[in-house]
């Protein structure tokens, strides 16, 4: 094993005195832009180096300014998205309070339009079964409200008041299948009864055979029932089955849309009398301003 180690170091020894040889000879020998080869050869080697270290560096500087930029994306992201919720939120907070508003400013509307004494009340529940149609209203006895009281909308009739109680009251729906209303062709002034029947539709009877009425006809209050204010809408005649020259049966659409009532109008009494000469005046309007 001892020769040919002395054979690799004799050839590692002329490999370095070679090199040293050709590093010598560079020195001595210029380039053609007269600096020394070695010198040129130096420089050439670490400028290649100093190139792909700055290349190296600028890849990672960009690498990381695009992570932080991607951070800096991200949380602005889970800020707009925070911000458009609150606004969703917002928008429907606003669309509730102009509903809100437009429904106070008719009954308001009403109230001031109509000659009767009328009280507001706001629904504050519904029946729980479709087989009783019934709503509860905020106001009762200690705000005048009595039994058999018309309850009533811009729109037309609501119903009527079957149970009150001292803060509260149960409105009988039109739509009750108890329930009923003297009215009358508005056009033709034919009378009848309409009849709840616990579904969307009024039932008209009572009619007569002779009576001038078609579809499309609105349908009012007569007043003659002493419970609903004459003239106050029911609803439209939807359809008419007619045999034989009388009525076999006649459906009338309610004016009011009784799945989205917030707020409606007590009908307490009828329009004041003319006060007497030199006779105190009553402030009639008072319950009207509450």
């Amino acid at each position: 094993m001892a020769l040919p180690d002395i054979r690799q170091r004799s050839g590692y020894l002329f490999l370095a005195v070679a090199v040293g040889h050709i590093i010598l000879i560079s020195v001595q020998v210029n380039s053609r832009s007269g600096v020394p080869l070695l010198q040129a050869v130096v420089f050439g080697a670490f400028a290649e180096v100093q190139r792909a270290t700055s290349g190296a560096v600028r890849a990672g500087r960009t690498v990381w300014d695009a992570y932080v930029g991607l951070q800096d994306v991200h949380r602005q992201n889970d800020a707009l998205r925070q911000r458009v919720s609150d606004l969703q939120v917002a928008l429907q907070r606003s669309r509730e309070l102009a509903g809100e508003s437009e429904s106070l400013r008719r009954l308001l509307g009403l109230r001031d339009k109509t000659q009767w004494s009328t009280r507001p009340a706001e629904i504050i529940g519904t029946s729980a079964t479709a087989d009783f149609r019934t709503l509860t209203i905020d106001r009762g006895t200690a705000d005048g409200v009595r039994a058999d009281m018309a309850v009533i909308v811009p729109d037309g009739v609501v119903g009527r008041v079957v149970m009150p109680s001292r803060r509260a009251s149960k409105v009988q729906l039109l739509v009750d299948r108890s329930a009923a209303a003297a009215v009358m062709v508005a056009r033709s002034r034919a009378q009848g009864i309409v009849l709840g029947s616990g579904e969307a539709l009024l039932r008209l009877e009572y009619v007569s055979t002779s009576a001038d009425l078609a579809v499309g006809d609105q349908v009012v209050t007569s007043g003659i029932d002493g419970i609903y204010p004459a003239g106050f809408v029911v609803g439209l005649v939807e359809t008419i089955e007619k045999a034989g020259g009388s009525f076999r049966a006649i459906r009338v659409r309610p004016a009011v849309d009784f799945s989205a009532l917030e707020r409606v109008l007590v009908v307490l009494a009828g329009p004041a009398a003319p006060a007497a000469p030199g006779a105190a005046t009553p402030d009639a309007s008072a319950e009207k301003r509450e």
